[in-house]
């Protein structure tokens, strides 16, 4: 299981030209033609918005907006359902779009919320667009209804319910008894999928900065991460 965003692709002012690391590619076709892994992306971005950048021959399974939405190989797609009146709240939010742009910021529309982000803003422009979508989240009384969180390059505000553990928990749980599980992820929406791996598994944080986390192992990008890949292929092409 592997995060896209900061884990396979650096990170980029513009999402759209967040391409893999060179060699990530690669790899991840050898592993999936192996037959012998069954490699999952979890993103936090939308499914459609991420599968132009993959590049693989193949489109893996991928779970978007942060589990509410999942994608299978063979072209299946699954979304949770909302609850009526957060669906309504998310409708709502269009109306920050206004506010949130002219300050620098980008808006960007998921099935299950919208994330806000300042990525190369400076510290005082960041602050004032945080600023005014704290005010906004608190005096309309969407506090109640989506929850906030923090992420490397700015906030979403989300439907409650869902997050990358659950991704985790129903994968594990598809698994035989002799699956090896790993996921590999860089932020702090990784953490819930870090907790959730089983007894056994693997959690790896993927980042150039060491942080403070659940996971078990570090690799600095892109040598660690195409180290690891690489063993990873080697280990899943032989019994």
């Amino acid at each position: 299981m592997l995060d896209y965003d900061g884990t396979l692709a650096p990170f980029r002012v513009d999402p759209a030209q967040a391409a893999p690391y060179p060699g990530v590619v690669p790899l991840l076709d050898a592993i999936m033609a192996t037959g012998r892994t069954r490699l999952l992306i979890v993103s936090g971005r939308w499914t459609r918005d991420l599968i132009p950048l993959l590049g693989l021959r193949r489109v893996p399974e991928i779970w978007g907006s942060h589990g509410w939405e999942r994608l299978h190989p063979d072209g299946g797609y699954e979304a949770a359902p909302i609850d009526p009146p957060v669906r309504a709240r998310l409708s709502q939010m269009e109306e920050w779009v206004g506010q949130v742009e002219p300050l620098g910021g980008r808006c960007e529309r998921k099935p299950s919320g919208m994330a806000i982000h300042w990525r190369g803003l400076d510290n005082a422009r960041r602050s004032e667009i945080r600023n005014v979508v704290f005010q906004k989240w608190m005096e309309t009384g969407y506090a109640e209804d989506l929850d906030w969180h923090d992420f490397d390059g700015g906030i979403e505000l989300r439907a409650p319910g869902r997050d990358k553990g659950d991704v985790v928990r129903t994968i594990s749980s598809e698994g035989g008894a002799d699956s090896v599980f790993a996921y590999l992820g860089d932020d702090l929406t990784d953490e819930s999928a870090f907790d959730a791996m089983p007894a056994g598994g693997l959690s790896v944080l993927v980042r150039p900065e060491f942080r403070r986390t659940h996971a078990g192992l570090w690799l600095h990008p892109p040598g660690d991460l195409l180290d690891f890949l690489n063993r990873w292929h080697t280990a899943a092409g032989h019994d």
